[in-house]
């Protein structure tokens, strides 16, 4: 199981990646797996607003449909458009080209409450 140990985690299984400002997200590579095939995303608008625990959108796959809940506050300032066109992108690299949304954090403080990869690690066993 890949779990990158430079990144931020959820108990929903999101991955949170903070630079200048703006949190990059995806989800987890168990989250993927979990979840098979992925064969749609559905994004929020860039503009559109999320506190933490909001639900920003869904993740269809082969399986199941599973929402996606925003792991801190902020503004979206970009979706990956790229998933349109190819959403198994999720399953092949969850953590590099299969990234989510990326958001303009509006507290910076909520940091401090998502889990490190060792967390992480223990709640998937």
């Amino acid at each position: 199981m890949n779990i990158p140990s430079n990144l931020k985690y959820t108990s929903d299984h999101e991955w949170v990646n903070i630079e200048d400002g703006v949190a990059t997200i995806g989800i987890t590579d168990f989250a993927q797996g979990e979840l098979g095939d992925i064969v749609f995303v559905e994004f929020p608008e860039v503009g559109d607003s999320f506190d933490i625990a909001d639900t920003f959108g869904t993740i269809e796959a082969v399986k199941t449909v599973a929402d996606l809940f925003m792991p801190l506050s902020g503004e979206i300032v970009e979706i990956n458009e790229e998933l349109d066109a190819d959403p198994s992108t999720v399953n092949s690299d969850p953590y590099g080209d299969g990234w989510l949304v990326k958001i303009k954090l509006s507290n910076p403080d909520e940091v401090d409450d998502l889990m490190s990869y060792t967390s992480y690690e223990e709640i998937i066993g």
